[in-house]
């Protein structure tokens, strides 16, 4: 895998997307960044990423953008609804996603970044 196939999806202010781009910077590795607020997102990539890791996982339920909808919103989610959700407003996508090109890593931690980036 080179350098240039790492797209790190995410929040440019969120202080998890820094800890995660201030890791890649320091193992020297090129990436590219896609602000989801900014830029959008589309139904292809929240999909692929729900099909491999669970909407569960991809959708920030812990957040102030989750919280804030009504039960109804939040009532006998799934992954349309999730989706949907997600598209509406892309605050509420655990961030960061890190595409590896075959596969996603969604959230920050070291050790499977390490894992997942070793040379």
């Amino acid at each position: 895998m080179t350098d240039a196939s790492l797209v790190l999806y995410g929040i440019k202010a969120c202080d998890t997307m820094k800890k995660a781009r201030t890791w890649l910077d320091e193992h020297g590795l090129t990436y590219g960044f896609h602000d989801y607020k900014a830029a959008g997102i589309d139904r292809d990539s929240l999909t692929r990423w729900c099909n491999e890791h669970g909407w569960q996982t991809v959708l920030n339920r812990a957040g102030t953008t989750f919280r804030k909808l009504d039960d109804a919103q939040k009532a006998e989610l799934d992954q349309d609804k999730a989706i949907v959700l997600m598209l509406a407003q892309p605050s509420m996508i655990k961030r960061p996603v890190l595409d590896l090109g075959d596969k996603t890593l969604v959230g920050f931690k070291p050790d499977l970044y390490s894992a997942a980036l070793a040379r």
